[in-house]
């Protein structure tokens, strides 16, 4: 491989399974760029001196999987503010001999529900599934778009009632445990557990859903299409996938990365035909 050409990387274990070199080659030639991008197979213990190596040979950026988003915190020289409420990071850049640790998932999240779908976030009522490090990382990006309230459900009541009260100074937020969910529907219902990669589907109240509630699912693919089913089945509105916020955080860490943003609709074309 060319020397002339930047370094970037993601980072997971596994990771074989990753889309982001897919999205970031079509970024780099959509925009001219003279960047590689290659996956990182990182056993967790691994995690520090892999990276510390990385960007001591010359790599400029890397995007975080699972497990290391908390770790990438921890060693990030500095963390942006949406990073810091996250608590995790999901990208990091190598600026003037400082590590600088991102987390553009939230912001991934709200351009593809804003922007790409259409759906409106201000003064509805949103229920989160989950209170683990995904509902953490998108939190603050959806209070800023002020929603009357944001319910987060989550198995064990006390975990969704901490992580509310943490988020507490950004916006109307609420924990509750999955039984306490009122039977009434919700504006916006956004699954952050991955309960449908396994077929699970979380034990929400049916009514929670009504005629006008718009479901999102963070994650994606044919694997992972139970809850986006059964909230078809109970006639929402519109049930999606999280493909677009997959890829809108990818544009977030190239604009980092690189200074500009690239367009995302031909890339998620081009994912979404790939999926057939």
């Amino acid at each position: 491989m060319s020397s002339a050409l930047d370094r970037y990387g993601v980072v997971g274990h596994p990771v074989s399974h990753s889309l982001s070199p897919f999205i970031h080659a079509m970024f780099a030639r959509e925009t001219g760029q003279a960047m590689s991008y290659r996956p990182f197979d990182v056993r967790p213990e691994d995690f520090e001196t892999r990276v510390r190596e990385f960007f001591a040979d010359g790599g400029l950026g890397l995007n975080v999987t699972l497990p290391h988003k908390v770790a990438a915190a921890e060693l990030a020289d500095e963390l942006t503010e949406r990073a810091a409420h996250a608590a995790s990071v999901n990208t990091l850049a190598f600026e003037d001999g400082r590590l600088l640790g991102d987390n553009t998932d939230g912001a991934g999240l709200v351009r593809d529900l804003c922007d790409n779908l259409g759906v409106v976030i201000t003064n509805r009522r949103m229920l989160i599934i989950g209170a683990g490090g995904a509902t953490r990382g998108i939190l603050a990006p959806l209070l800023g778009l002020e929603p009357t309230a944001v319910v987060i459900a989550n198995r064990t009541p006390e975990r969704a009632a901490a992580l509310a009260a943490a988020f507490a100074d950004l916006g109307v937020t609420q924990g509750a445990g999955f039984e306490d969910i009122a039977p009434e529907p919700f504006d916006v219902i956004v699954n952050a557990t991955s309960a449908s990669l396994s077929g699970d589907i979380p034990p929400i109240p049916a009514e929670a859903i009504g005629p006008d509630s718009v479901c999102y699912d963070l994650a994606y693919g044919r694997a992972a299409s139970a809850f986006v089913q059964w909230a078809t089945r109970l006639g929402c509105a519109r049930a999606e996938q999280g493909l677009g916020m997959l890829v809108e955080q990818a544009a977030e860490s190239f604009r980092l990365w690189r200074g500009v943003r690239p367009a995302t609709a031909q890339v998620l074309a081009a994912l979404r035909e790939r999926a057939g």
